[in-house]
């Protein structure tokens, strides 16, 4: 008989990617029948079905943090996104729900708490989301990315990464880079700088790049810029620099593991996602955190950043200036980053997914 499963989490590459990972470590471990829930807005209408895993979408809205109209509609909002995640449950027979966090969680943890089913919860940040901390005391199980999240009973066990994200620890981003270069049309040559504001894009680092593209490729410096699909320019092109260097433009990446391997270094947000699965690729990173929420991102990089494999550049310093020095100097130094590369996968180690997917396994029973 094959272990029935809800996942649920959405809206963002963050809360995605660990699913995905998770849902891929399950299916490896036995039999498993495993249903995604997710809205009908986020990533998740997208890339879960990409992944062949099955969607099934219900209504959820983001908690207020405000005394707004909107709080007083949320006990009817919220009754009936648990009346269908509970119907998604029983349809799906679950044994276990699985939670990655995101707003259309907390619908889902809380039918599932109604059923007396397991709940496993899997937070990717530092600073925990709003779901997690209101049903982490009701949870079989709390995992965490990084040490010291703020969590009842948190346990760390990393970030699940997908498949392709753990091949590339050790020496296999090297072993995989003439191929990913060759993909993106770049250089097999020289130095790649990847850059990515996440899933959404990030005005402030596309600006930047696109300031300082001109002075990187006359250094000889190849770029793949991901612009996310809502900030990508019309009438993008690739443009020719010296020493062979090309800046290549993309809207959206679905596999990150290649953008990965094709780089030297890399200039992000310090989503949980990025941070971690640069970590256990041993890619450099220059962090750039998103200046507003509750700080999270900075929170995220810090492991990285005090164990000398990432450097900060705070939103409001960030300029074409600044960052064309920071990265002409990081790139300059190849010994410089071998040894931040050794020390990111010194701080984050792999097999965060199957770690994730034996505990749930656990709690259904038994192994398979």
């Amino acid at each position: 008989m094959s272990l029935k499963l809800v996942l649920a989490g959405g809206g963002t590459t963050g809360h995605l990617s660990p699913l995905v990972a998770t849902a891929q470590a399950l299916t490896a471990m036995g039999d498993v029948d495993i249903t995604c829930v997710g809205t009908a807005k986020g990533l998740e209408t997208s890339v879960v079905p990409a992944a062949g895993l099955e969607l099934v979408r219900i209504s959820a809205d983001p908690l207020p943090r405000r005394l707004t109209f909107d709080l007083v509609k949320l006990p009817f909002r919220m009754a009936a996104s648990m009346r269908q995640a509970g119907a998604v449950i029983d349809e799906a027979g679950a044994s276990v729900v699985v939670g990655f966090g995101g707003y259309v969680s907390l619908p889902v943890y809380l039918a599932a708490w109604r059923r007396r089913l397991p709940i496993v919860m899997h937070e990717q940040n530092a600073l925990p989301g709003l779901a997690n901390k209101v049903m982490a005391r009701r949870a079989a199980a709390v995992l965490v990315t990084f040490p010291g999240t703020p969590l009842p009973g948190a346990r760390c066990v990393g970030l699940p990464v997908r498949t392709g994200v753990a091949a590339l620890s050790g020496g296999g981003r090297a072993a995989a880079q003439p191929d990913a270069r060759a993909a993106f049309g770049l250089q097999r040559g020289g130095p790649v700088l990847l850059v990515s504001g996440g899933s959404q894009g990030a005005r402030s680092i596309n600006n930047a790049v696109t300031g300082a593209r001109d002075a990187l490729l006359g250094a000889g410096v190849s770029i793949l810029h991901v612009w996310g699909s809502a900030n990508f320019p019309a009438g993008s092109a690739v443009i020719e620099g010296s020493q062979g260097a090309r800046y290549v433009p993309v809207a959206y990446i679905e596999d990150m593991a290649q953008a990965y391997a094709a780089a030297d270094l890399m200039v992000a947000r310090a989503g949980a996602a990025t941070v971690a699965e640069t970590a256990i690729v041993g890619l450099p990173c220059l962090f750039v955190p998103f200046p507003h929420g509750n700080g999270e991102q900075v929170r995220n990089a810090e492991p990285l950043v005090r164990a000398g494999a990432a450097e900060l550049i705070m939103d409001a310093d960030l300029s074409a200036g600044a960052l064309s020095a920071a990265v002409t100097r990081l790139l300059g130094d190849a010994g410089h980053l071998a040894e931040m590369a050794t020390a990111a996968q010194s701080v984050m180690q792999g097999g965060a997914a199957q770690k994730v997917a034996e505990i749930v396994w656990s709690l259904a029973g038994g192994k398979p």
